[in-house]
């Protein structure tokens, strides 16, 4: 595959289609606000009026958005994919970097495979830093021969690129991926408090527990922001929230009881009342000092 096409181009999106422009692939964008395209644009990335007009002219399209309902409209709505396809639908295929809905992907893959289309989910876990690096984990559901033909495609922009099973198994995957990032988040928070608390220097605590048994991506990337206060988002609360209310009916329609991470979603939609929604996810820390009468930055030793 040489032209590809991606829309969505928020902190995760426009990082992932410069790495697409950068190993070489004739790129296509569009995004609802045109101007988070200028920079793509200047490094060579040709623009689109809509997601119609980008089918008309690459052979895979990616998608980034922000839920299900944005995956639907981008794909089936008025100005969607389906609208821009050149007749010829065999070549074409639709590759779903956003997170969502594991039944829904499902049912867009039936949907789509009458008029000819293959759907790959291919939801990603890394953070911006992995965006931009381009060593996100990237987990892929659908006919295992499709993902073969993307293979350049997901190695333009990660570095474990795993083929995770049929349609939905991306997503499913993903959401198992979301419980282990809450959860780590939460203990960092809870083991950063304590320290806080024994008067430790959190710089070294951090150090020695980042490189031992309890060490985690959370605690290595969001400690640090933690202790100093800093609440910017590579992945912003109200993302994290939808991804575990998208945990939890899978899990109700399971049977399954996740206690721990309930709790964290709670915590999350609190601070999403509250006003901090767009705040990096380590703002659960908020939540942590508010409940322990203290404060990370200026702590600590």
């Amino acid at each position: 595959m040489k032209r590809i096409g991606y829309v969505g181009l928020g902190i995760m999106g426009e990082a992932m289609a410069g790495n697409l422009v950068k190993a070489g692939f004739d790129v296509t964008v569009w995004n609802r606000t045109e101007s988070k395209a200028s920079r793509l644009r200047e490094h060579g990335a040709r623009w689109a009026g809509s997601p119609a007009e980008v089918a008309e002219v690459v052979e895979a399209v990616c998608i980034n958005v922000t839920d299900t309902p944005d995956v639907e409209d981008v794909i089936f709505g008025r100005d969607g994919i389906l609208k821009g396809n050149p007749g010829d639908t065999a070549e074409l295929v639709i590759i779903d970097n956003s997170t969502i809905n594991p039944e829904a992907t499902r049912d867009f893959a039936g949907r789509l495979a009458s008029d000819g289309i293959e759907l790959l989910d291919a939801p990603v876990s890394g953070g911006d830093v992995g965006a931009m690096a381009g060593t996100l984990s990237v987990m892929v559901g659908g006919k295992e021969e499709v993902f073969d033909r993307c293979k350049s495609v997901f190695e333009a922009v990660g570095k474990t690129i795993t083929y995770c099973g049929p349609s939905g198994a991306g997503q499913a995957t993903k959401a198992c991926n979301q419980i282990l990032c809450a959860l780590n988040l939460l203990g960092t928070c809870e083991a950063m408090a304590l320290a806080v608390r024994e008067g430790l220097n959190l710089e070294k605590m951090l150090s020695v527990t980042t490189a031992g048994a309890g060490g985690s991506w959370s605690l290595a990337n969001l400690g640090p922001q933690i202790a100093t206060g800093d609440m910017n988002p590579g992945f912003m609360v109200e993302l994290l929230n939808k991804d575990l209310n998208i945990v939890h009916d899978e899990a109700k329609s399971l049977g399954l009881p996740l206690p721990g991470t309930h709790l964290v979603a709670d915590f999350l939609r609190s601070l999403e009342t509250a006003g901090f929604g767009r705040e990096g996810t380590q703002a659960l820390s908020r939540v942590i000092e508010n409940l322990g009468g203290f404060r990370y930055a200026g702590s600590g030793g």
